[in-house]
């Protein structure tokens, strides 16, 4: 690589940082990210990057609010010690779901983050599966959506490809559904679900054919899962031979584990942009997929301006 790119990562995702490093031949930059004993984060960049190229690494995942405070500050360090150029590397994008007004009188927190990472110095962003496609439109900079697509359906194709159907388990994930339906060959299925309040999901009806057939649940991340072990229970209901659920983004809060080992799912296949807490580290259905390589390359080309969009054709 070349010798002006400088990759750093937060302590959101040390492992990922560590493997993206790994890929690209460069070793991770020397940065201190700590806290005083009142709570408040302190960042020290231990090297010259006058100049650079610069990428930090972070995922605005659990501790959420920590995250993000601790990305902010090393982007305005970085933006202080002089940085050609930064650009903060979210693989998981915390604050997503709160993106437009859905009753009166309550914020639209991602625009909101949008603003906080543009103003604490960031020149461009890139991010993995955004859970709405218009929170590139919140930034007044560029924003690179990637997608785990590729990495999910080569794990598909080696491994499940017996009959399958994609199930969408809400109509907004249609559309993703779709897509991988029509790279894998495989016939699509939608779960009509009624969401009574915010992480509670009834699932009420299935349209489409899944009797007998191999069922992949698919959506852009699992938070408490009860939507997730809703559908798997209509879904069996329904006389599905086998289920899997596929999701690039593991949240895993709350009851998620209990209801996951406790549900028919089959195997739950995840990514890596969230670091596995202690309770999902015991849980027996979980398939872990890197995104490190992907992460990687598209590093790469933003450095070197070539097209990232030619990953995902």
């Amino acid at each position: 690589m070349d010798q002006e790119i400088k990759l750093f990562g937060g302590n959101s995702n040390p492992a990922l940082t560590l493997e993206v490093c790994e890929y690209l031949g460069i070793k991770p930059g020397e940065i201190v990210a700590k806290t005083f004993s009142d709570g408040e984060t302190q960042v020290e960049i231990g090297e010259n990057i006058r100049g650079r190229d610069v990428f930090v690494v972070q995922s605005t995942s659990t501790p959420v609010n920590d995250n993000l405070m601790e990305l902010l500050i090393i982007m305005d360090a970085m933006r202080r010690a002089s940085a050609e150029r930064i650009t903060a590397v979210i693989p998981y994008y915390g604050y997503s779901r709160q993106d437009r007004k859905v009753k009166p009188r309550v914020p639209i927190s991602a625009k909101l983050v949008a603003d906080l990472i543009t103003v604490a110095g960031a020149n461009r962003v890139v991010s993995m599966d955004l859970h709405a496609g218009q929170i590139q439109g919140y930034f007044n900079i560029p924003v690179d959506n990637i997608f785990a697509a590729p990495i999910l359906l080569k794990y598909i194709q080696d491994n499940l490809q017996d009959d399958l159907v994609i199930v969408s388990p809400d109509a907004g994930g249609v559309e993703r559904a779709r897509a991988f339906a029509k790279r894998l060959a495989a016939s699509l299925a939608i779960i009509d679900k009624r969401r009574e309040a915010p992480n509670i999901a009834e699932a009420m009806n299935i349209i489409g054919e899944v009797k007998g057939k191999t069922a992949i649940i698919l959506d852009d991340m699992v938070d408490t899962a009860g939507t997730l072990t809703q559908a798997a229970m209509a879904l069996r209901e329904r006389g599905t031979h086998k289920i899997h659920a596929c999701c690039t983004h593991a949240v895993l809060s709350g009851p998620a584990i209990e209801r996951i080992d406790a549900s028919p799912i089959d195997s739950l296949i995840i990514t890596n942009t969230i670091p596995l807490n202690n309770k999902a580290k015991g849980c027996q259905k979980a398939v872990v997929l890197s995104i490190a390589e992907l992460l990687g390359e598209t590093i790469k080309r933003s450095h070197s301006s070539h097209s990232v969009s030619t990953l995902f054709v």
